[in-house]
């Protein structure tokens, strides 16, 4: 006789092992999802929940239904999904229903352990959007998608995502707020009659009243409470107890109780208390959400990422901002510019550096008529695209932010409140309840078990400082300061030491006056020297650019820009530089008073050098001297001295001037000043100083309708508001203040709430009403208290 075959039990999901077991340490899995989600768990130290609670984990063997995604196998499809592909890796980014609480963003971002071709996953919680990065060559975007599905998230991918258009609008919440509305006001109506009190006669009624409640609620119940439902369960399935869990609790228990009264005829039942429940909670997710919408940091383009574009039409060069930007357009990408949208070759040759997608510096070459994505920076001189897809706004600006020097984390006291507050909330529900039923009070012990489950809420505490960052982010965009992120709000507010590069920033490159020093340049080599110095987007070379009005242009070959010593390439069959005395290999540098000075040789002759009489932006040496009173400041030139006494007179002796600093040699500056202890604060233009930018604990580039966008830094500042520069780090100050008062009034709110709640003295309707009033209280406060800042400082 065959001995009998023993099944064990996996120990995450809590089924049989049927197919296969694997072993870890003393505990089986049906699979290698389930063992990589309990080494998730034993990572994050949340493995006691095994101990906690029978219920089993998420099953990761859940099948996909055969062939659902195997539409994305087909290329042309796949094309437009993928924002970026090399050869090795590809981007993403798919929209997820799902996404609810932190466990779906902690799960998700862990989903490279579950599939290995999967490089990482950055999720954007309030747009309920993930975007992965695969290697294609080991995992296609089917399997992606499948994988996702796998896991409890399945994409939703529809018509408007293929045509690039926006997805359409999940009104499920609406629908459901709008049932439970309804049943609610017709359960209060119902209800009315035995709050007034009925006659002895009328008694009949009340039996039928009660029935029809029933029945009113149980569409709230099954249908509106839904999103409660899900997320508690979502949570309870990756060990972790969310704050729709006591809420969903209250529910439940609510309608048990009502159900309870009514059909043993020992009372009226709560159902009005728990239609209320869900209409007011259900109110209050809608404008948590619609909230959550308005603070994203992905604002729109029109008054975001201020950079423009050359454009081409009818062989003129017009400028366009990026909302302008359409299919069919012919772009001038000149050399070190940002790719803003995905267009073809048409001209010019291309060297793209993918740093700012994919972190590789290494220069990808590009040959005509081959697709180029947005987001790479063009390092081979002048270059034509035909642009094939729109600008994706959202996506440049997550690519910005992805690029942060260091990971956003959350406090170890958010964490701590996360993770323990509706244990802690359930805790004092039952103690409490249980100390009235002692009492024999069991109608209170009932009221305080479902007011304290639902009023307690730590949202209004956790989001204080979500919903301040995103008002004071909203008001600098206003003011023309765009913020990488908020951490670098907090970054400007604890500077000591503000840096400013001059040529570009607190010069005025639209108003230099050049003159030429040396012999006449002859037409055909002031053509030359014009075609060459087209190519770069340095201050001095578009001054030259503007100088010179030689009307023939001559193609490029070979050009060269040498950050911080000047550009060179080969024009109308001469090798031509333009640079620094050292660049051109003149013997000595020109001092001419007060000027800035580019020489040029000619197949390695020099004839001459431009000088450039400076012109200082309006107001900019006022600011200066008005942030003197409170910060240690530095300007860094890479000219010679010859600025140094009008400076020193205007600004006094107490600024530090530091003249023909290399890029090279501005990175060590700001090294220095860290390891003294300062928090630096730099501003530069993003084409000579990007290692000192990103090197700065806030790096803000300055930009004037122009494309010199960098990744290094970690805001951009229009030209134009250059002069509010102190009121806006002033701004950046008062967000702390604003934080600690928001923090303040949320505890109130959940002290005060729970005293009431324990005593028995507030009832669960009210406490419904009360959870999503506070979020919405906070909102309200640090919107005013913000924005009053602001006035204050007039801004």
């Amino acid at each position: 006789m065959e001995a009998a075959k023993t099944i064990s039990t996996c120990y995450h999901c809590g089924e049989d092992c049927v197919d296969e077991s694997i072993l870890l340490e003393d505990k089986t899995f049906c699979c290698s999802g389930c063992k990589t989600v309990y080494g998730i768990l034993q990572q994050s130290d949340m493995c006691t929940y095994y101990q906690l609670n029978d219920k089993p984990g998420a099953n990761q063997r859940i099948q996909v239904r055969k062939e659902k995604f195997a539409f994305l196998d087909d290329t042309n499809i796949a094309q437009k999904l993928i924002h970026f592909t090399d050869g090795k890796q590809s981007h993403v980014t798919f929209y997820l229903p799902q996404i609810h609480c932190s466990s779906c963003l902690w799960l998700l971002e862990h989903i490279y352990k579950i599939e290995p071709g999967i490089i990482s996953a950055r999720v954007h919680f309030t747009k309920k959007e993930v975007d992965i990065v695969f290697e294609h060559n080991k995992v296609s975007l089917r399997k992606v998608a499948e994988t996702l599905t796998s896991i409890g998230y399945e994409p939703y991918i529809s018509l408007q995502n293929l045509q690039g258009t926006d997805k359409v609008r999940n009104n499920s919440l609406t629908y459901q707020l709008g049932i439970a509305g309804f049943c609610f006001a017709n359960v209060m109506l119902l209800s009315f009659p035995e709050y007034l009190g009925l006659e002895h006669s009328e008694l009949y009624l009340q039996k039928i009243f009660r029935y029809i409640s029933f029945l009113l609620a149980l569409p709230v119940l099954l249908y509106s409470a839904l999103p409660f439902y899900k997320s508690a369960y979502s949570g309870l399935q990756h060990k972790y107890m969310n704050i729709d869990a006591p809420i969903a609790l209250a529910i439940v228990l609510t309608f048990l109780r009502s159900c309870y009264e009514i059909f043993w005829q020992v009372g009226s039942g709560y159902f009005d208390s728990m239609t209320g429940i869900v209409f007011f909670m259900l109110v209050g997710r809608i404008l948590q959400e619609k909230t959550y919408q308005q603070l994203s940091f992905d604002r729109d383009y029109k008054s975001y990422f201020p950079i423009a574009v050359t454009a081409l039409k009818d062989g003129k060069e017009a400028t366009k901002a990026l909302p302008d930007i359409v299919v069919g357009d012919t772009l001038l990408i000149h050399n070190n510019e940002l790719i803003p949208a995905d267009g073809i070759l048409t001209k010019g040759k291309a060297y793209i550096d993918y740093s700012f997608v994919t972190g590789e510096s290494i220069p990808v070459l590009k040959e005509m008529g081959e697709l180029i994505y947005a987001g790479g920076k063009q390092t081979g001189g002048n270059m034509e695209l035909l642009v094939m897809k729109e600008v994706s706004q959202s996506y440049l600006t997550r690519l910005w932010n992805n690029d942060a020097k260091k990971q956003q984390k959350t406090t170890p006291f958010t964490d701590v409140i996360s993770k323990y507050f509706s244990i802690i909330v359930l805790f004092l529900a039952i103690t409490a309840s249980a100390y009235w039923f002692i009492q024999g009070n069991d109608m209170r012990a009932w009221n305080v078990l479902t007011t304290i489950l639902i009023v307690a809420c730590p949202c209004a505490l956790l989001l204080a400082n979500t919903f301040t960052n995103g008002h004071i982010l909203g008001i600098l965009s206003n003011e023309k300061m765009y913020l990488k992120n908020a951490d670098t709000i907090e970054a400007i507010a604890n500077t000591t030491h503000i840096v400013f590069d001059k040529t570009g920033t607190i010069t005025d490159s639209d108003h230099l006056q050049v003159q030429f020093n040396g012999n006449p340049l002859t037409p055909e080599l002031a053509s030359a020297v014009r075609s060459l110095v087209s190519h770069s987007q340095h201050p001095l070379s578009k001054a030259i650019y503007k100088h010179l009005h030689a009307a023939t242009f001559h193609p490029l070959t070979d050009f060269r820009e040498h950050i911080g010593a000047g550009i060179e390439g080969a024009v109308a069959g001469k090798w031509i530089q333009v640079g620094n005395a050292a660049f051109v290999g003149a013997a000595t540098e020109t001092t001419a008073q007060r000027e800035s000075c580019s020489y040029i040789a000619v197949n390695g002759i020099m004839l001459g050098y431009f000088s450039f009489a400076n012109t200082y932006r309006k107001d900019v040496l006022k600011v200066i001297q008005q942030l003197l009173r409170k910060y240690n400041i530095t300007i860094l030139s890479g000219d010679n001295d010859a600025e140094r006494n009008f400076l020193q007179h205007t600004l006094g002796s107490n600024v530090t001037l530091k003249f023909q600093q290399s890029p090279n040699d501005k990175l060590q500056y700001i090294q220095q000043l860290q390891a003294a202890g300062a928090k630096v604060t730099m501003l530069g233009d993003g084409l000579n100083d990007s290692g000192a930018l990103r090197q700065s604990d806030a790096g803000i580039a300055l930009t004037e309708d122009t494309n010199n966008f960098t990744p290094a830094s970690d805001a951009i500042l229009e030209a134009s508001s250059l002069h509010k520069l102190q009121e806006l780090i002033q701004l950046t100050k008062a967000n702390r203040n604003i934080i600690i008062i928001s923090f303040i009034v949320s505890i109130l709110y959940n002290v005060i709430g729970l005293a009431f709640a324990l005593q028995g003295t507030l009832s669960p309707l009210v406490a419904a009403i009360l959870m999503p009033s506070s979020s919405i209280s906070i909102v309200t406060l640090t919107y005013s208290l913000s924005h009053l800042h602001a006035r204050w400082m007039r801004l």
